[in-house]
């Protein structure tokens, strides 16, 4: 039976939701758990901090480019094809790593399995959320992007439990387990295509060959602008989230003090992809986009002259819910001026240029403080490439029109 638009924000529609956001928070263990598991695979494998930090690197690496890949699978195969890829690749990722000799056979699983496997769950979900929504599509993709976050506060105790209980390989390779037992029965619920690009495909609406055209740009123009403003915004976001630990100790605050705010800030971050979810639905993507940068850029000025202990709380928590919107918004921003059909790809293309951009940050804000023996500098440098994002967000607004190519 061929769908329809009653299908659209119905209560399966909702339950989709329910599931992809179930799979995001099971899938996003491969995003904390080598964090967790880091002082103890140093030791296992008697090496330095800095060279068991390269199985975070190849994670993330890995998670970047695998968003792309995994996108143009859902494209032309549907969601569940790379759901069902990215299962296959977390457990055997987890099995791998659990069993390996050495730290480059364990980074290299982090990378090739884990980091691809988490992919999965993310940016094409993401995309295939927003197929099935069209009035309230920013909330369900804020909630849906709340996943990651979700994840971010349920996994770390449960594997730091595990891995002092029974250690790191045994929990490792219950993660793999967990992730195959629970994950493939998921995604067999999301077989069904959505309807919006169904009605795309059949002809039930007319798409303007030129994907851009009410911005007046080539697709490329426009997509190069959103991996440059995906960049320069994580660049900026990456200061507070990476370095939050190390500056509260260098304040003399101690690292506990750091976890505490960072953890406020991610907490502060969930409510803030909810309620940007609903301001999206009405002013548009760009609109928020600009919203969400231009706050981000005060949080981050109100960390140069505010160094206290109660005012880096305070300053953690507006951080989070200033930035929390600015990832999803790139969402909407694809959906209202590409073709359905492209969703997957070009918003797999701009999630890896936000976790590029979180790599770069991190790591630019370390050498700044390396060269500076400040991280006032790098507070700076954040807040300069956060003026790159919010310019690209002015310029495209004043090219938009009234109403977008794509709804």
């Amino acid at each position: 039976m061929r769908p329809t638009h009653g299908e659209v924000e119905s209560s399966y529609a909702w339950l989709r939701l329910g599931v992809s956001l179930a799979l995001s928070t099971i899938g996003g263990v491969g995003m904390w758990a080598v964090v967790v598991a880091l002082p103890a695979v140093q030791q296992d494998f008697g090496v330095a901090r800095g060279d068991a930090s390269l199985s975070y690197t190849f994670t993330m690496i890995g998670f970047g480019l695998a968003s792309i890949v995994m996108g143009r699978l859902a494209d032309r195969f549907g969601i569940i094809v790379p759901v069902i890829i990215g299962a296959a690749g977390l457990a055997l990722g987890f099995a791998g790593a659990s069993l390996a000799p050495g730290l480059w056979l364990y980074a290299l699983a982090q990378g090739l399995l884990i980091g691809a496997g988490s992919a999965a769950t993310f940016a094409p979900l993401l995309a295939h959320v927003s197929l099935w929504f069209s009035r309230r599509r920013g909330i369900a993709i804020a909630i849906f992007a709340s996943g990651n976050y979700l994840a971010g506060a349920v996994w770390p105790p449960i594997v730091q439990h595990f891995i002092q209980g029974v250690g790191w390989r045994e929990t490792y390779f219950g993660i793999g387990t967990f992730c195959l037992a629970t994950m493939l029965p998921l995604a067999l619920l999301l077989r069904r295509p959505p309807p919006i690009v169904q009605l795309e495909m059949s002809g039930a609406r007319k798409v303007t060959p030129a994907a851009t055209q009410a911005l007046g740009l080539s697709s490329g123009a426009l997509q190069t602008l959103l991996v440059v403003a995906g960049v320069s915004c994580c660049v900026a976001m990456s200061m507070p989230q990476v370095h939050m630990v190390a500056y509260c100790s260098d304040l003399g605050y101690g690292p506990a003090r750091g976890a505490e705010m960072l953890s406020l800030m991610l907490a502060c971050g969930i409510v803030s992809r909810v309620s940007f979810g609903f301001i999206c639905d009405r002013i548009g993507g760009l609109r928020t986009l600009l919203l969400g940068s231009t706050l981000q850029a005060i949080a981050l000025l109100l960390f140069l002259p505010f160094n206290g202990l109660v005012s880096l709380y305070v300053i953690s928590a507006l951080f989070g819910l200033f930035q929390g919107g600015i990832v999803p918004a790139y969402a909407i921003i694809v959906r209202e001026f590409f073709p359905s059909r492209e969703a997957g790809a070009r918003i797999g293309a701009v999630i890896t240029a936000t976790l590029f951009g979180m790599a770069l940050g991190g790591w630019m804000s370390g050498v700044i403080f390396d060269l500076t023996g400040s991280y006032q500098a790098a507070f700076v440098n954040g807040f300069l490439f956060n003026l790159v994002n919010i310019s690209i967000a002015i310029f495209l607004l004043r090219r938009a029109t009234a109403r977008p190519a794509f709804a």
